[in-house]
């Protein structure tokens, strides 16, 4: 019996080593998510599969024509959050044509651009492709193309390094400049490389904080950029402050001021989609994983209400119409937001 026990003992430990941190979408609904969410999510996801083009971009629409490398990045994490990986899943094939679209874009700099995105917006693509291939690095079981992503991925951390302004942010291209929402996306696609075990340069995100903090505004929030001035930015609060917690900064006086800030004007406008500042899916996709990460009761408070209004917002044929910038915008952000729950992506959790 002693022998049966140990053996049981080992077994136990073994299994529970290897067990999954979460299970699949469709196998357990967690807290506030119900069959009218998942409903809605596979409506969306079905949509964007079926308007995803054979390079893996989403040229179809005004923002993936626009923006090929952010949209196709933002898609990839909405597909991601869903469970699946590049070889499992129903929408596995959709994720192997992101990372092929985002290994392939890669310029000999390290920059991951398109075309059109390389004389004027570059960063935010760089910062969203790097994004979804760094969280999906761990999952890929194919030795080539993990190792074409492990290149990819490295240079494209080196290239955001050797972005970084004087004053520690990043601007639309590399070395040009620095403004609050590339920041972040800068910021958050450096702590997805870190999860997957890739090394930031010496300094990085200590400099991007302090940036943060030059960016600080009188009532806790975060101005637009550093040179402009002027008041606080809802949206680029929230953004900054779910980059601050990527940094693990979850209890410093600049993240919990900026805390209390967007969730001051996120009452003022208690149970209204609309903000009254602009880029509501922007913020409200930064905003919500801050108060996924801050804990139950903000999460409480601000999901169900979120979560019904998105729902409401949907399209027939399940795609979302986010700020005026395009189908695969609102619906990558919409599903990104509903699917925080499950609890997929380390990068948006605590």
């Amino acid at each position: 019996m002693k022998n049966v026990a140990s053996q049981f003992a080992c077994l136990w430990v073994i299994v529970t080593m290897v067990a999954p941190v979460a299970v699949r979408a469709d196998e357990r609904l967690p807290v506030h998510v119900t069959p009218k969410v998942q409903k809605s999510v596979q409506k969306g996801l079905d949509w964007l599969a079926k308007h995803q083009g054979q390079d893996g971009n989403f040229p179809g629409f005004q923002d993936g024509n626009a923006y090929p490398c952010a949209m196709t990045g933002l898609a990839g994490m909405a597909f991601l959050a869903h469970g699946d990986t590049p070889s499992r899943g129903p929408y596995a094939d959709n994720i192997h044509k992101i990372l092929s679209y985002g290994i392939q874009s890669q310029t000999a700099s390290g920059l991951i651009t398109s075309n059109m995105e390389f004389q004027s917006r570059s960063m935010y693509g760089h910062g969203f492709l790097l994004l979804v291939l760094a969280s999906a690095y761990g999952m890929e079981t194919d030795q080539k193309v993990r190792d074409s992503l492990k290149k990819t991925i490295a240079n494209g951390v080196n290239l955001t390094a050797q972005g970084q302004s004087q004053f520690g942010g990043w601007t639309y291209t590399p070395g040009g400049g620095d403004e609050g929402s590339v920041t972040i996306t800068q910021m958050q696609a450096l702590r997805a490389a870190q999860n997957a075990g890739f090394t930031v340069p010496k300094g990085t995100i200590e400099a991007a904080l302090k940036y943060l903090e030059l960016c600080r505004a009188p009532e806790g929030g975060i101005i637009y950029s550093y040179q402009s001035g002027g008041p606080a930015c809802l949206a680029i609060s929230c953004g900054a402050l779910a980059s601050m917690y990527n940094a693990g900064e979850y209890e410093s006086k600049m993240s919990d001021a900026c805390l209390a800030y967007v969730w001051k004007e996120f009452e003022k406008h208690k149970n209204q989609w609309s903000k009254n500042a602009g880029h509501d899916y922007y913020a409200h996709l930064y905003a919500a994983q801050c108060f996924y990460q801050a804990g139950d009761r903000y999460w409480n408070d601000y999901f169900p209400a979120a979560r019904d209004q998105l729902i409401a917002q949907q399209n027939a044929d399940g795609s979302w119409n986010g700020d005026g910038i395009g189908p695969i915008y609102g619906t990558s952000i919409a599903l990104i937001i509903l699917q925080l729950p499950y609890k997929f992506l380390p990068v948006y959790q605590r």
